[in-house]
């Protein structure tokens, strides 16, 4: 087996350690920098690299580190898994409907065999992919997944890199596209052992975790290559069908062509070549539309981005808040919801007081189909980032959560839903760690506690994310699923799935033909798309809506009549309807 690294930090010579046998290294022939040998090993085997004398350090490709990120790496023989479901050709993003997951809270075993066993349900609610949050390895068992290290890994605790092989099998047996969320923009303060072999960070750029990637600056070339080769492992040896790019607002590059113009080439002709749809979703603050935009349009060339300021106006209409970021949406929420139904973005050129600047741009319309932005009520950010972890389902009733259902599956954007929120479940999703580092969880535990000292919160009322029932209490409680009022939360989003399944106009991807209607005093909210009308009452009385027409019923969350020939709709409050042309 021929065993490669990049070490240009290496000044005389680089070993390699395999199962406690030292073997020097040899310079490659061509490549700069980078040293080779080739040794027997089998799956399993244990390796790692020591430069210069210097203690043992992991592969920075290492596809299994069994030890955790500080241990010696494992190799993984490429062909050790044997694939159930070789007849699966793909499924794109256009008319999916997602799910966001965390493996580690999805059960309370935390594996990738435990959620596998669950995917049955989604299958059966109308999900078309499910969206792994990361799942790369961090040190200690239990965290958010955002501080990987090795972002060629599995980690272990969730079963490793066949298990995540199994869950991928299991979901495409059961006809769902698997989406991974990777992380570029940054790897976790501990156990990141690549500053020790190369320039993978420069301080030309910083960035809020300290030292940005390197994409620009010298040596960025084998950089880029290390995050591409990174991307195209997880999409073609394990099969997943997207990836979703977290924070893009955060890759530092100055470079012509840009590593997302790369990456979505790379990505697109990969495509070609396994001959199955492949897609990048992009998490973005920037508001810009050439995100998605075709490269050949002057574009990043990505398939799809998340939509945040629905996700605001919506959060805005439903709670009231105000605070930070909100405080925009919510001096007219319908209106802010208005726009971004028809408009995609809020803040489109607009002043944005929480960044005390204009921001955005406007999105065209008439060329951007509406299933290239996903719209959400909920994700882990929107819920984890608060103090408490606390989901919609802790302040709203089942009647207002059955609004936010409606507005999300059956809007223009492609929609998510996350994990639990189809039953509103109303165990949290909290900010939990298990750093082995005791200085650094201090710091998380105490920079937690100051962050929300400024809004007011008392320290000893915000968890401690290094405490073990953290992470316990935002485990779901899938007992909920057959109580009420869950039950029926629960069947009112598989009502609305296969509604948007089933009618034509609620897959229609032309932004431009949304007509929205609302009054903001009396907190009613009425859209339309072809020949369908969805109607939200998020007041607490009785709404008098005038839809202009006759209409049927589609879909009833409270009790309701079909408006008469006046057209005047009477809907109850904190409820909703979706109505067809009579």
């Amino acid at each position: 087996m021929l065993f490669e690294v990049w070490a240009p930090f290496a000044q005389d010579r680089v070993v390699l350690w395999l199962e406690g046998s030292r073997l020097p290294m040899d310079r490659h022939p061509v490549l700069e920098d980078w040293w080779v040998a080739e040794a027997e090993a089998r799956d399993g085997t244990r390796y790692g690299f020591l430069l210069d004398d210097g203690p043992l350090l992991p592969d920075p490709r290492s596809r299994r580190q069994p030890d955790g990120p500080d241990g010696p790496s494992a190799v993984v023989a490429p062909d050790a898994y044997v694939w159930q479901s070789d007849d699966w050709r793909g499924r794109g993003l256009a008319g999916g409907v997602l799910y966001e997951l965390h493996v580690g809270t999805f059960t309370r075993e935390g594996t990738f065999d435990a959620a596998a066993g669950h995917l049955g349900e989604l299958a059966d609610l109308g999900i078309t992919h499910v969206e792994l949050m990361p799942v790369c390895p961090f040190p200690g068992k239990h965290g958010w997944g955002y501080e990987g290290v090795a972002p060629w890994a599995v980690h272990e605790p969730y079963g490793g890199p066949e298990a995540l092989k199994r869950f991928v099998d299991t979901a495409h047996g059961r006809g769902l596209g698997v989406v991974l969320d990777v992380v570029h923009n940054h790897l976790g303060p501990s156990g990141n052992h690549l500053p020790s072999f190369g320039p993978y960070f420069t301080d030309t750029h910083r960035t809020p975790w300290g030292s940005a990637v390197n994409l620009d600056a010298p040596g960025s070339d084998e950089v880029r290559a290390y995050l591409l080769g990174s991307a195209l492992a997880w999409l073609r040896d394990y099969r997943v069908d997207g990836l979703r790019l977290d924070a893009i607002h955060a890759l530092a590059d100055s470079r012509a062509l840009t590593f997302l113009e790369e990456l979505s080439a790379t990505v697109d002709g990969l495509a070609a070549d396994v001959r199955r749809p492949l897609f990048l979703i992009a998490e973005s603050d920037l508001c810009d539309p050439r995100t998605t935009r075709p490269r050949e349009e002057g574009g990043l060339g990505l398939h799809a981005q998340w939509n945040d300021d629905f996700h605001h106006a919506l959060h805005t209409a439903l709670t009231g808040e105000s605070r930070g970021y909100y405080a925009d949406f919510a001096r007219a929420p319908l209106a802010a919801l208005a726009k971004t139904l028809g408009h995609v973005f809020f803040h489109d050129g607009s002043y944005s007081t929480f960044r005390d600047r204009t921001h955005g741009r406007p999105v065209d319309l008439t060329r951007t189909p509406a299933h290239r932005f996903l719209g959400y009520a909920q994700t882990h950010d929107q819920i984890g980032n608060r103090a408490l972890g606390d989901r919609l389902s802790s302040h709203l009733s089942p009647g207002l959560l059955a609004c936010a259902a409606a507005l999300v599956l059956t809007g223009p954007f492609t929609p998510m839903l996350f994990m639990g929120e189809e039953w509103g479940a109303r165990t949290p999703w909290q900010f939990f760690t298990d750093h082995t580092d005791p200085e650094l969880a201090e710091s998380v535990r105490q920079g937690r506690r100051r962050e929300f000292a400024a809004y007011g919160w008392a320290a000893d009322d915000i968890p401690d994310p290094q405490d073990p029932a953290t992470r316990d209490r935002s485990c779901l409680d899938r007992s909920e699923r057959t109580r009420e009022p869950h039950a029926r939360l629960l069947a009112w989003h598989r009502e609305l799935i296969a509604l948007r399944r089933t009618q034509p106009d609620l897959s229609d991807p032309d932004l431009a033909a949304v007509r929205v209607a609302y009054d903001e005093d009396a907190r009613w909210f009425v859209f339309r798309r072809g020949d369908l009308r969805v109607a939200v009452n998020l007041g607490k009385d009785p709404a008098t809506i005038p839809l202009g027409g006759g209409a049927r019923l589609l879909a009833v969350w409270d009790g309701v009549r079909a408006p008469g020939a006046d057209g005047v709709l009477e809907l109850p409050g904190e409820s909703c309807v979706v109505l067809g042309d009579a």
